[in-house]
């Protein structure tokens, strides 16, 4: 692999400069980064355990407990560097291998995600446009085979992008201006003035935003022209608001996505960028929880079974502790 300062990937290292220019800020901005990645760290765990702690998951909960563990994995695998960035002054050294790893697991649950979201909106469809067939379509196998071949999507387009960004030669500054190593970032780093090197990046935007967008597309206006069929207004409203939460992030997450990686590399800005990325890779995985659990009744029932369990199983042990203290003064 050859570039122009020779070294080899084990020495290599890029600096992530990270948010270096905001000095005065830099305290505040560690704050507000901790805390944020506390709630929604606090979020996504308390959906996930009450899901899990539920005995019959219909599949809408099933696909929102991966979608929780796939945020979990998305904020440690992003926010610890951008923390540790804010800390040291310089900017933080991250070696070839882990620039490589870390871009590599943010595509990979960035795709997967996008995978998710067709199969929440397949789900959907099913659910309004084939209700009688629903318990049948949408079996426990179908579920999990949905949610595994969402993974491995995400690994191969990630593996094919991120292998094709790191074999190209880089110039003589390793300083990455970003708080990660985001795809734009590294690849501003290479030493070329072609748009060859955009090329995987544009397949990967193809596959992992475009065809999965296309399908959710396709979903809703089938589920559109069902509900046109539908006489009853109150019918109408309660099938539109199974679908709302799920409408909401896929809007949030292609949205953020579309303007981060789809645009010419002669409008890159990192100062752009940086900030872009700080509401995908932060903002959007807080509100998610909020999202569903304000909007989806199934989510609200089940994480109010959980604290009432929790109350019932307090209560239990508060009133064994009591019968032991009275039996221990006999």
């Amino acid at each position: 692999m050859e570039r122009d300062n020779k070294s080899t990937g084990e020495t290599m290292e890029f600096l992530l400069l990270g948010f270096s220019e905001l000095l005065c800020l830099r305290v505040l901005l560690f704050l507000i980064f901790l805390i944020v990645h506390l709630v929604t760290l606090a979020g996504n765990v308390m959906i996930f355990m009450a899901v899990v702690m539920e005995p019959s998951r219909p599949p809408m909960l099933f696909f929102l407990c991966q979608l929780s563990v796939i945020e979990l994995c998305y904020t440690l695998v992003i926010v610890p560097k951008a923390l540790l960035s804010l800390i040291v002054v310089d900017g933080s050294t991250i070696s070839f291998i882990g620039c490589a790893a870390q871009m590599h697991l943010f595509v990979t649950l960035g795709g997967a995600e996008c995978f998710l979201l067709v199969a929440m909106s397949y789900d959907r469809y099913v659910a309004i446009c084939q209700p009688l067939h629903y318990v049948a379509v949408m079996s426990e196998g179908l579920c999990l085979r949905l949610a595994v071949a969402c993974c491995l999507g995400g690994f191969a387009v990630a593996l094919g992008l991120t292998v094709a960004v790191f074999r190209l030669p880089f110039c003589q500054s390793h300083h990455i201006n970003h708080f990660f190593c985001d795809v734009p970032a590294v690849l501003h780093l290479a030493c070329t003035q072609s748009y060859t090197p955009q090329l995987p990046l544009l397949a990967a935007c193809v596959l992992l935003l475009l065809l999965p967008f296309l399908l959710i597309l396709t979903s809703y206006v089938c589920i559109a022209a069902a509900l046109l069929h539908v006489t009853s207004s109150a019918g109408r409203g309660k099938a539109f608001c199974t679908c709302i939460s799920h409408l909401s992030i896929t809007l949030l997450h292609y949205g953020c996505a579309t303007f981060m990686y789809i645009h010419p590399k002669s409008s890159y800005s990192p100062a752009r960028d940086k900030m872009v990325s700080l509401v995908y890779t932060n903002i959007t995985p807080l509100l998610y929880p909020l999202i569903y659990s304000l909007r989806n009744e199934e989510i609200r029932g089940v994480i109010m079974k959980t604290v009432r369990r929790k109350k019932i199983a307090q209560l239990n042990w508060d009133t064994i502790r009591a019968v032991m203290c009275v039996c221990g003064k006999f």
